[in-house]
């Protein structure tokens, strides 16, 4: 079988892909700023490198949320052709954290309290009324880029004063005190095939390796492996990491992230993440071949029926009854029909030939 990852080239994209080799027939690697996507009336068509994308059984697409209507383009066009850990609509959800946090709502999946407010002043007037800390984040951004603290209503006004000379929108989240350590599952498929507990350098809040937090290995109790699954299953990812806070109330889903790295978590957990993806992708890949063959075979199956049943239509060599300008069929013709006078009918006529079917 035929693979590809399209990826911007990261460390972990190139273990994974190394671990893919070693299973798929080929796997090739596909830098996503080299793609085209070209559409109109007629056609979707994806270009690498000026060429027409060539098919595969497997395709692995990630990548950051600058290229998140690219990755959905791409998927949108090959879903059905190969397979695919991401559906389409995921790379929108995913990378924007409002409709990420929208999914989880709708699937029930524990969060912390959000807000939303049109305007930086309609969103002074929801400061009042809140608890502190609070965390304010833009809907983009990855490795906790976009993610800010406000201690108190005086500096989080601040903050949304200088908001509002970005344009930017924003979200309002209660911040739940857990000492700045979070929980990451690495989610495949319908299990969590590691995490690890992430707690942020001193004088940081946010506990993202990228921003010098240190990863250890951590198992999570069957509860939370439910809501990460769950969370997964939420935004339309089958390989994702789920970043969970444990709070006084339980697990609560903070980010799902569609792009993860796994140096920290492989070296944290001495699992090898980047394998466990590339079995998965293996074993998927051949049950999407194997469904493809099952669905021909069945699309022949009826089609040879159809003919047979055709061909096994009986002939009735006879003379007709004419009454009058109308004509009156043979009683056999009636018993190996099995029409029914309650029936509906259409009649297809042209100079020499007349065919009758029941009207469904």
């Amino acid at each position: 079988m035929k693979a590809a990852l399209v990826s911007l080239g990261s460390v972990s994209s190139e273990w994974t892909l190394e671990r893919m080799r070693n299973r798929f027939e080929t796997a090739d690697n596909i830098n996503i700023k080299n793609i085209e996507v070209k559409m109109n009336a007629k056609s979707l068509e994806v270009l690498y490198e000026g060429a027409a994308l060539q098919e595969y059984d497997c395709i692995y697409a990630k990548g950051s949320f600058r290229y998140a209507p690219l990755l959905r383009s791409l998927t949108f066009a090959f879903y059905d052709k190969a397979y695919m850990p991401i559906k389409p609509n995921s790379f929108t959800i995913g990378h924007d954290k409002l409709l990420t946090h929208l999914a989880l709502q709708y699937n029930k999946i524990p969060m912390p309290d959000t807000y939303l407010a049109s305007t930086p002043q309609a969103a002074k007037n929801l400061l009042s009324g809140l608890n502190y800390p609070i965390v304010l984040k833009f809907p983009h951004g990855t490795q906790g880029k976009g993610v800010m603290f406000a201690d108190s209503f005086a500096s989080a006004s601040s903050m949304l004063d200088a908001l509002e000379t970005l344009r930017q929108p924003f979200l309002i989240q209660e911040y739940l005190e857990t000492g700045g350590v979070d929980v990451r599952a690495f989610v495949i498929g319908d299990k969590v095939v590691a995490s690890t507990k992430r707690k942020a350098v001193m004088g940081e809040k946010r506990a993202n390796i990228h921003a010098g937090a240190k990863g250890e290995a951590y198992t999570l109790d069957m509860h939370a492996k439910k809501i990460a699954i769950n969370a997964a299953k939420a935004v339309g990812a089958e390989i994702c990491a789920v970043d969970i806070l444990e709070s006084h109330d339980g697990p609560q889903v903070i980010e799902v992230n569609l792009s993860p790295g796994l140096q920290g978590i492989t070296n944290a957990t001495n699992i090898d993440v980047a394998d466990k993806i590339a079995e998965y992708l293996f074993e998927q890949a051949k049950k999407f071949r194997e469904k493809g063959r099952i669905g021909e075979t069945d699309k022949i199956m009826k089609e040879l029926e159809s003919k047979a049943e055709k061909e096994a239509m009986q002939q009735i060599i006879t003379n007709l009854d004419f009454r009058s300008d109308r004509i009156l069929l043979p009683k056999l013709v009636t018993q190996i029909t099995k029409f029914d006078e309650k029936d509906e009918f259409v009649v297809k006529a042209e100079k020499g030939k007349v065919v009758i079917e029941k009207y469904s």
